[in-house]
């Protein structure tokens, strides 16, 4: 899906000169169709997740209204915390997360293929010992109910963070459409804009906790409806 200027700068919560100004810099993906600017949302999530950039998950309101996801904290409650999970490598690492986290009625050794056929697993490291999916790599499982899963590595892994740390939890997004898992990935990156949720998440939190702050982050407005105060100047 490609967006204007004004939409991009909605999705991730800046005004229209900041986006201007990434463009000017080379620092922003986009395309010119016609002599105009426009942004590919894929691309500007993945950009947005590489930059821990919150996002504005408003900027979803037109999608389709029956291809929705639940919201971060319930789709955390489908998903659970997993506890010492176990591998000293990310090929052991996905091997273990798979048999936890995706339906038994899937096709387990085709997604261990697909994930491991990518960089870091299809995993970006975004920091604090955190990775979550990479924008671009769903695991999309039609008909199954949207949902986030923590896993807590027992030995802390090397996915090349922005901090230099080693990833200790990660975050794995099951969703039954790409349109969903684009969502969640959206919902994640504005929670962990929270300086609370983060916070949980990196102290290992029990799932009720975590449910909990979701739940206020995802009840919380942002703090203007035009986007002028949420991006960097």
């Amino acid at each position: 899906m490609l967006l204007t200027a004004g939409s991009a700068a909605k999705l991730l919560g800046t005004s229209e000169r900041q986006i201007y100004r990434w463009v000017d810099d080379n620092e922003i993906p986009c395309r010119r169709v016609r002599d105009q600017l426009r942004f590919n949302r894929t691309d500007l999530l993945e950009w947005a997740t590489a930059r821990r950039l919150p996002v504005h998950v408003d900027a979803f309101v037109e999608d389709e209204p029956d291809d929705r996801p639940p919201s971060l904290a319930d789709a955390l409650r489908v998903g659970g915390v997993h506890e010492r999970v176990r591998g000293s490598d990310r090929e052991a690492v996905v091997l273990d997360v798979i048999d936890r986290v995706v339906p038994a009625s899937v096709d387990r050794e085709l997604f261990i293929e697909v994930l491991l056929a990518r960089e870091s697993a299809g995993l970006t490291a975004i920091g604090d010992g955190l990775a979550i999916p990479h924008v671009k790599n769903p695991i999309v499982v039609a008909g199954t109910s949207p949902s986030v899963a923590i896993c807590h590595l027992d030995t802390p892994l090397q996915l090349a963070a922005v901090d230099g740390l080693p990833v200790r939890s990660i975050f794995f997004v099951v969703s039954p459409t790409i349109r969903s898992h684009l969502q969640l990935v959206a919902r994640l990156l504005r929670a962990f804009d929270d300086r609370a949720f983060h916070a949980a998440v990196v102290r290992r939190a029990p799932l009720d906790e975590l449910i909990g702050e979701a739940r206020r982050v995802e009840a919380e407005r942002p703090r203007t409806s035009d986007g002028e105060d949420g991006g960097a100047e």
